[in-house]
């Protein structure tokens, strides 16, 4: 006998109106998000093909517990929700992996960071990723080099007209507190 919950699927405009999320009643990912800007890309994530299929999406990001779907230039979020709401929701009752085996994500290599690379991971971890989540997005640290901070940023975050205000005053304004020796915050 199957005891769960039925799927549910539930929309959430993001700061991003190119981008909506999509937040789920399972678990999609166990580790690092996933970001399909193709569907070329996608060809490993079932589910990032299927919701490829549908007119004029442009991008997908698999989260844990969500998906952020991206709209090309002049897409209609009133047309295209219920499509990728019903395609999800279909998609999860088959049981199926939402991304590839073959996209197993293996731990990076071991790295000698610096004093400052780890408390700024430590930010971006916990304090500032639960916060861009919310949002259908994702961040993550790409490096660091004489003040400047670089960081990775997907899913609404990704093409989000409002990501660089974000960067300047909020995630680097945040750093600069624990670290005055940080310049600036760059999206790679």
């Amino acid at each position: 006998m199957n005891t769960q919950a039925p799927v549910s699927v539930i929309p959430e405009e993001t700061p991003n109106p190119a981008s909506n999320k999509f937040t789920v009643n399972r678990t999609l990912l166990s580790d690092a998000g996933r970001d399909y800007t193709t569907s070329q890309a996608a060809a490993s994530s079932p589910l990032a093909r299927e919701l490829f299929l549908l007119n004029g999406v442009s991008g997908v990001y698999i989260g844990p517990n969500f998906v952020t779907v991206t709209l090309a230039l002049g897409g209609n979020w009133w047309a295209v929700r219920p499509m990728v709401m019903q395609a999800i929701e279909s998609f999860l009752q088959t049981g199926q992996s939402a991304v590839g085996d073959s996209e197993t994500k293996s731990p990076p290599p071991p790295q000698n960071f610096s004093a400052i690379e780890v408390g700024i991971m430590q930010i971006l971890e916990n304090e500032i990723q639960p916060a861009v989540a919310m949002d259908g997005g994702y961040i993550s640290f790409a490096g660091y080099d004489k003040g400047v901070v670089k960081v990775h940023l997907r899913g609404a975050c990704h093409s989000c007209p409002s990501s660089l205000v974000t960067l300047k005053s909020g995630i680097e304004n945040r750093l600069k507190q624990q670290f005055p020796e940080i310049q600036a915050v760059e999206a790679v």
